[in-house]
């Protein structure tokens, strides 16, 4: 019986084709224009051109080859990692805060999923016809029409998921430059693979697995239960409203009106079965919170559209909370942040966001470290003067080929050697290593703790910086 029970039921469950009918409302327009936003920066941010003086003139370059990355007039090098843990900390911190206040908002209208199901959906929308042509073209058997209308929606599918591909690798190296050189045969041998993979993985994520990545595949469905909680707001059905005493029922004759419906115990829902045929997801808003939900607000178009028809009050389908609607008389919805959690979450995010910026807009143009050599920690030479030895360490964040120039404070001038120079040429987003010595008389030694080691740009004394270091002598603690 055992084995039979799980023939049966199979190890995964087989995928049934969801057809979405097409809805019009505020939140179809606000999903609309996120993804004209979105594709609009993603697609065309590699064509943007932003002079430069080293590197090719485009706005956003990650200079692999260069160990840099070029956003506008801003260049990351390797040794600014501390601002990508900032960032993945913000996108953190932010989806907990979103999700907190209004459930998975992100899902619904920004995550990359989302966007591109919601463009092949349209181009599936184009090609083969509303929900009802749609179904119908599925049912029938192969024929011509059949060929042309799944074969042209599978090209087209093919060629926005090449393109995206194209798009990403874009990024990484000068656009038009790439975009020749791939279709002329002359690219590196990654960008064609990295294109053949992104092309297969966004087919099959937004085409034919779909709503199975929301389901299956993202783990941020299975634990946005434990950032819930009484207060978020989420797309919820007023049961009690929809139900009422005897259920929801269509509007036949006698009860069309809310009166009517009234009279007889029927809920305001006319049970039309709009708000399924609408849900990307193909769930049912009516049978309660589930976590398939992604709360892109369609079923709420929908049903409100179905409202208005029959002149009933709309947000019978609406965001809400669970507290606000196991309320005896709820309130109209409304963001509820003056909870603990969300407030920590808000005064992280906004700490963090502020030291980010600042970190960004307070950088320099360069970075130093001065080390002393410790082994051994001083030299006593012959004629009895102490010499102490230091590595110093210079990484050029500039955008230019930069020159510095070393000196110290605190002690004579004469008594830094640093060879035969003074000053040190690095190129951008590199480093450079000097060897210095300082050299003291037993007296002088014996008053110095410590000095400065100045190391300043050429030309650039305003972005002299100092490191103060220590000179250890016989009899000094260590």
């Amino acid at each position: 019986m055992q084995t039979g029970l799980e023939d049966q039921l199979g190890l995964y469950q087989k995928r049934i084709p969801i057809f979405t009918r097409s809805v019009k409302g505020r939140f179809r327009r606000f999903k609309t224009s996120v993804l004209v936003l979105a594709y609009a920066i993603y697609f065309l941010l590699p064509w943007l051109p932003w002079s430069r003086l080293d590197a090719p003139a485009q706005a956003v370059l990650f200079d692999l080859p260069g160990r840099r990355f070029l956003i506008f007039g801003l260049t990351v090098y390797p040794q600014d990692v501390i601002w990508l843990a900032l960032l993945l900390f913000i996108a953190a911190i932010l989806l907990f805060f979103v999700t907190g206040l209004v459930g998975r908002a992100f899902c619904g209208y920004f995550c990359f999923q989302t966007l591109w199901t919601d463009f092949f959906i349209w181009i599936e929308h184009a090609i083969q016809g509303e929900r009802p042509a749609r179904v119908r073209l599925y049912r029938q058997p192969w024929n011509r029409e059949k060929v042309l209308k799944i074969g042209g929606t599978h090209a087209l599918w093919l060629l926005a998921s090449f393109w995206t591909g194209l798009t990403f690798v874009a990024y990484f190296a000068y656009a038009p430059q790439l975009v020749a050189a791939f279709f002329t045969g002359q690219a590196a041998a990654a960008a064609y693979i990295t294109v053949s993979i992104l092309t297969l993985s966004t087919y099959a994520a937004a085409g034919l697995m779909r709503e199975q990545i929301c389901t299956y595949v993202c783990p941020y469905g299975r634990f946005q239960s434990v950032m819930y909680e009484p207060e978020t707001l989420a797309v919820h059905y007023d049961a009690k409203r929809g139900e009422a005493v005897h259920g929801r029922a269509a509007a036949r004759a006698g009860q069309r009106t809310l009166a009517e419906r009234h009279d007889k115990g029927l809920g305001d829902c006319v049970d039309c079965g709009l708000c399924v045929q609408v849900c990307p997801a193909g769930i049912d808003i009516r049978d309660g919170l589930q976590y398939k939900c992604i709360s892109c607000g369609l079923c709420i178009d929908a049903c409100n559209t179905i409202m208005d028809s029959f002149s009933f009050p709309r947000g019978l389908i609406r965001y809400d909370s669970e507290k606000n609607l196991a309320a005896a008389t709820p309130a109209p919805p409304r963001v509820q942040w003056k909870r603990l959690k969300t407030i920590g979450y808000g005064a992280a995010l906004i700490l963090m966001s502020a030291y980010l910026v600042y970190s960004i807009g307070t950088r320099g143009s360069f970075d130093r470290t001065v080390n002393q050599i410790r082994q051994p920690l001083y030299v006593v030479l012959s004629n009895g003067d102490i010499r102490n030895r230091y590595q110093i360490r210079i990484t050029n964040k500039a955008a230019q080929e930069q020159t510095y120039q070393i000196s110290v404070r605190g002690i004579p001038v004469d008594a830094l050697d640093l060879g035969n120079f003074r000053e040190i040429t690095v190129k951008p987003g590199h480093s450079g290593l000097v060897q210095a010595s300082v050299r003291l008389s037993p007296a002088q030694a014996a008053q110095t703790q410590g000095f400065e080691m100045i190391i300043t740009p050429r030309g650039k004394a305003g972005e002299a910086r100092s490191e103060a270091v220590r000179f250890d002598s016989p009899g000094k603690r260590p």
